[in-house]
């Protein structure tokens, strides 16, 4: 009895060493990855980026430019939005080959939001901005006809709009649900994704500037909670620029201060509880203006370049020192990254 027990000890340690060795060696492969820039012909500083798939790509960005690629990078469309020249398409919104939602940034009739459903040839303008106090930064979608948007703070309120019919009209959203922004706060429209969608009704918000928080409905806006978190804060260029969730529970929080690109100090975060509490991770190499969940890992990106992380942002590698504003992603075999003067790249694994 002795020696069958010792043996199935001996024999579940062995167990506990090859799946080690085998975690160890799936983490060693899987890091020796590297961006691939894309041959697209566009000059245009991108920071919007959704991936639909592994073959459909749509990213948008300055001087009212879109392109998108049906299969996979091979080829690239590229799409100049008629009348919108003078925009910087800072997010965009794809549910397939034809069918996305663009939104330009800035202040009173610069914020407006397009969309196409014929693949890019025709643009529909669904929403203007009237309001002078009003500067929109992104927006997000629960599914293809339900979505919300958001301004910084107007009359001390973060200003919110949503669609229920695919963007045929848009409401402005009751403020009185939603605590007060505090002097100072805004939001960063550096890379689309200072709004982020989960599930059919949950929705969160990360502000910067003078505090760096996060704010949280589970019913579509209609209401909402605050928190603080451990990001850097304090001045214009501080706070929370990136939220990304898993699921309704495990999120992840990225920033820094984009004066300081290089400087790594309080510029990344985690949550276990849907964005009550927020514990901060360590990142050193630089301000981060996007992250995303890659299946089981992380991957933040950012002028000073970008990094992944195995280990649920406990440690992190740097993959290079290229200037990204955006990263999207749909599943490990289709991490895409965008940026400026038309970088538009993929990350691909290489197993060795």
């Amino acid at each position: 009895m002795i020696r069958h027990s010792l043996f199935a000890f001996q024999e579940n340690c062995m167990l506990k060493i090859i799946s080690c060795f085998v975690f160890v060696l799936f983490v060693t492969m899987t890091i020796q990855g590297q961006w691939q820039k894309q041959d697209v012909s566009a000059t245009a500083d991108f920071r919007g980026l959704d991936v639909v798939n592994e073959n459909i790509i749509w990213a948008s960005g300055i001087k009212g430019t879109v392109v998108r690629t049906t299969d996979g990078g091979k080829t690239w469309d590229v799409f100049n939005v008629p009348d919108a020249e003078k925009l910087d398409f800072r997010d965009i919104e794809a549910f397939d080959a034809n069918t996305a939602y663009v939104l330009s940034i800035g202040n009173g009739e610069s914020s407006r939001i397009y969309k196409t459903i014929d693949g890019g040839k025709n643009w529909q303008l669904q929403f203007r901005n009237t309001n002078e106090k009003a500067f929109f930064d992104a927006f997000a979608f629960w599914d293809s006809e339900h979505g919300i948007a958001m301004s910084d703070p107007v009359d001390g309120f973060f200003l919110t709009i949503s669609t229920e019919d695919g963007g045929k009209t848009w409401r402005q959203m009751d403020a009185d649900k939603m605590p007060r922004a505090m002097e100072g706060e805004a939001a960063f429209a550096a890379s689309g994704t200072c709004i982020f969608t989960q599930g059919k009704q949950n929705v969160w918000i990360v502000t910067g500037g003078k505090t760096a928080r996060v704010f949280r409905s589970v019913n579509r806006g209609k209401s909402w909670l605050v928190s603080e978190t451990p990001i850097i804060s304090g001045a214009d260029a501080t706070g929370i620029f990136s939220v990304s969730f898993r699921n309704a529970k495990n999120g992840i929080i990225a920033g820094g201060d984009y004066t300081k690109p290089n400087e790594g100090t309080k510029n990344i975060a985690v949550t276990k509880d849907g964005g009550k509490t927020w514990t901060p991770l360590v990142l050193t190499t630089g301000y981060r203006s996007c992250v995303v969940y890659a299946g089981k890992a992380y991957i933040a990106v950012g002028t000073s370049g970008s990094d992944i992380s195995f280990d649920n942002g406990k440690t992190w590698r740097a993959l290079d020192k290229e200037n990204y504003n955006s990263v999207a992603v749909f599943n490990s075999k289709s991490i895409w990254a965008v940026g400026p003067k038309g970088r538009v790249s993929k990350f691909s694994m290489v197993r060795q």
